[in-house]
């Protein structure tokens, strides 16, 4: 039973026939799938959304605005029906070149990880970018590439320094 503020929300707008579901959370693989189903193209307009907590929210330099190059960003996730992966590559004049794949064989989500993030630096070499700025949300990945952490795991170290030699 809902209790408080709920109550009275439920009892408002009971006759518009709205249901309410709670999210948890968003997770990548459903963010990278809508990415890839809804391409942008030459109508496409920036969205600008004001956020109240953008600076709490916030970690680092925006790279949106201040660099200039090929950004990529990748996510990788593995979920009860398998794992997915999904990159997002943007070259230097803003053209959107958004992929999406299902892992077919057991991996861990750190394999995942490595795996989208594969998968993005493949993409950019075939299509010739020099400079690439690789943006994911795998604190393991990123601080193993560069070094800062060591890698343990046979599996992770092939995947490790297949990233490198791209």
């Amino acid at each position: 039973m809902p209790t408080g503020k709920l109550a009275k929300w439920q009892i408002l707008l009971n006759e518009f026939d709205i249901v309410h579901i709670t999210h948890k959370a968003i997770k990548g693989k459903p963010l990278a799938d809508h990415l890839t189903e809804n391409p942008v193209d030459g109508d496409y307009e920036q969205l600008t959304t004001y956020f109240p907590d953008e600076e709490v929210l916030f970690a680092g330099e925006d790279i949106a605005e201040s660099y200039l190059g090929w950004r990529m960003f990748f996510d990788g996730a593995k979920y009860f029906k398998g794992v997915g992966i999904g990159v997002v590559l943007i070259s230097k004049s803003g053209q959107h070149y958004p992929s999406s794949a299902k892992i077919r064989f057991l991996c861990t989500n750190n394999m995942a990880e490595y795996e989208a993030c594969i998968l993005g630096i493949r993409m950019a070499v075939d299509m010739n970018s020099k400079e690439l700025s690789v943006i994911g949300d795998s604190d393991l990945l990123i601080h193993q590439v560069q070094g800062k952490w060591s890698t343990k795991n046979i599996k992770i170290l092939s995947y490790m320094h297949c990233v490198k030699a791209l």
